[in-house]
């Protein structure tokens, strides 16, 4: 076979153009969320009130969502490294991305080492008239630990995967961070500050990852089960529904003629929120991504 005859080499696939910019953009908007959820909750009389109050209320609903919210949370540390352990550990031994493990791991670790960092550092919350423990107790750690877990079988997915791996564990740190609101360990704001520091350290990681090589290609949406728009779809409905809860939550207990004591809105509220936030995070993650990932028709064969 001659020189002209031999088969074109096949270049890496690299992120697709424009995509370096989102990704800083993301990440910048995961550290001004932070900050800004920091600043509304802990230290303004409103942020403080909303807060407390959601953590308040949940003793109202503390019985059997009680003890299987304390029974999940005891669980949570060991499913966690179990999940992300096995799913890294079996896409890097056998497809030998031990290079994207290593930053998917540092990232995770990276995370949850912050969290820790965070709750020493933050000052304690002012006093603004509002009765509350004064400790700082944001981010929430096992949301964290549960979301970075997450965040690191997402990373280490083939693109294919991705769709379906952000649905499910978006919904694992949904599920922790409501956990730990139901057993008053933490308020909403706590659980939503971990997605957002949870953010900031994995989308940078997911970079690097993309710029690894053609094994970040992929057919489009809808090409394979783990693909199927329905992994976009459902956290888009799930979140508009919890939207809804909490606009009728607040509704009912804003100044009015039919202004009501509340007993249990402020808890709905903030459960929404937290839903509202950990799904919205799953589909501009999932975006994100969907768009960097090369097209195998778009690079050859």
């Amino acid at each position: 076979m001659t020189s002209s005859q031999q088969l074109p080499t096949r270049t890496p696939s690299r992120p697709a153009p424009g995509s370096a910019f989102l990704f800083v953009l993301s990440t910048v908007a995961c550290i001004a969320g932070l900050v800004a959820t920091y600043y509304f909750f802990v230290q303004t009389a409103t942020g403080q009130f909303i807060d407390e109050s959601a953590l308040v209320e949940a003793v109202d609903i503390h019985g059997p969502a009680g003890k299987a919210a304390t029974q999940f949370l005891d669980w949570l540390p060991t499913i966690s490294l179990v999940m992300a352990a096995v799913v890294v550990l079996f896409v890097t031994v056998i497809r030998r991305h031990w290079a994207e493990a290593g930053i998917a791991v540092a990232a995770c670790i990276g995370a949850n080492v912050a969290t820790q960092v965070l709750k020493d550092l933050l000052p304690a919350r002012p006093d603004k008239g509002v009765l509350t423990l004064e400790l700082n107790s944001l981010p929430s750690g096992h949301t964290t630990l549960a979301a970075s877990a997450a965040a690191a079988v997402f990373l280490m997915a083939s693109p294919r995967w991705r769709p379906m791996a952000g649905f499910i564990g978006g919904s694992f740190a949904i599920a922790s961070g409501a956990s730990t609101v139901i057993n008053q360990w933490h308020r909403p704001a706590d659980v939503v500050a971990a997605f957002l520091l949870v953010g900031a350290f994995m989308i940078p990681a997911g970079w690097l990852i993309l710029r690894r090589g053609s094994w970040n290609e992929w057919d489009g949406f809808g090409r394979h089960l783990g693909s199927a728009r329905i992994w976009l779809t459902l956290p888009v409905l799930i979140g508009l529904a919890s939207a809804g809860v909490a606009v009728y939550s607040l509704i009912r207990i804003a100044p009015s003629p039919w202004q009501e004591t509340s007993t249990t809105n402020y808890f709905w509220a903030g459960i929404s929120l937290i839903v509202i936030a950990g799904y919205l995070a799953t589909v501009a993650t999932t975006s994100l991504f969907a768009f960097a990932a090369r097209r195998r028709d778009a690079t050859g064969p």
